[in-house]
């Protein structure tokens, strides 16, 4: 059994490559995947079907998972800490997998590959091919006998690989307050980036927001309301960059990006109303 959340946090569960549940959704429209995949109305019903097109094309929670693909979005966490490992702005990253749990890789191609269609991965099993496809591709999977995801631990083992300025995904307050307490006594950089953040209460994002490099807004009312961002990318769902460092990477990423870009200096962030999830929790 595997579940993840996706499509504003409708909890979908997989087994044997097929959904068996998924619950209703926080929000009825997202504008990115209104953008990508067409879907105007955000249902149960939407979140299963965009779950086994995950499955079918990419091969998400089976042996078939693919663990290479290209850019899904111009500014995504897997598309930055990738292009931040190219850069050498962080040597490597903490992040989750399905089919496998947390991952720590220095692999960009990898770090992509597995976080692009990726949304909030709940919970997971292993899956062998995944794990060795993973392994081939020099990353290394923490606890490769149950999926286990621990972002903490993760940080642990990169520490203990010799890592000196990695990135760590984390979804709550608490982890990203233990990864800052963590820096601090191993003497190591870590770029925490917030994500999967759609129904965060408003004093935990005002913690996460205080100790992280970069969030995802997703659909969430209070990290747009709270943040204070020192650079921004996109406007309906975007990044913002929270501290220098942070700011340097999205910078970085926007280097790669295809599409012409405006820079421009304004009091942040920008949000225009229409583009905006539906409602905002």
């Amino acid at each position: 059994m595997h579940i993840m959340e996706l499509l504003g946090k409708s909890r979908v569960k997989v087994e044997e490559e097929k959904v068996q549940d998924a619950s209703e959704p926080l929000i009825d429209w997202c504008p990115l995947f209104d953008k990508i995949r067409g879907i105007k109305k955000v249902s149960a019903e939407s979140a299963a079907a965009n779950m086994e097109f995950r499955i079918k094309t990419h091969g998400m929670f089976s042996a078939r998972r693919k663990l290479q693909m290209d850019t899904f979005v111009g500014f995504g966490a897997s598309e930055s800490m990738m292009t931040g490992i190219e850069a050498g702005i962080i040597d490597a990253a903490v992040t989750v997998c399905d089919g496998a749990g947390t991952v720590i890789s220095e692999n960009a191609d990898l770090i992509q590959g597995m976080g692009g269609y990726l949304s909030g991965l709940v919970e997971t099993e292993p899956i062998p091919e995944v794990i060795e496809g993973i392994r081939e591709a020099g990353g290394h999977v923490l606890s490769a006998q149950d999926g286990k995801i621990d972002q903490i631990e993760g940080a642990l083992y990169a520490i203990a690989a010799g890592f000196k300025k990695f990135a760590v995904t984390v979804a709550d307050c608490a982890s990203a307050e233990k990864l800052r307490a963590l820096e601090k006594t191993a003497g190591v950089r870590i770029m925490i980036i917030g994500v999967h953040l759609t129904g965060i209460g408003l004093e935990e994002a005002s913690r996460l927001l205080a100790v992280a490099d970069i969030v995802t807004s997703c659909a969430s009312k209070h990290i747009r309301e709270q943040a204070k961002p020192l650079v921004q990318v996109g406007t309906a769902v975007p990044l913002f960059g929270l501290t220098a460092w942070g700011k340097e990477l999205l910078v970085e990423r926007a280097k790669k990006v295809e599409q012409p870009i405006l820079i421009n200096t304004m009091p942040l962030p920008v949000l225009p109303e229409k583009k905006q999830p539906r409602p905002l929790v």
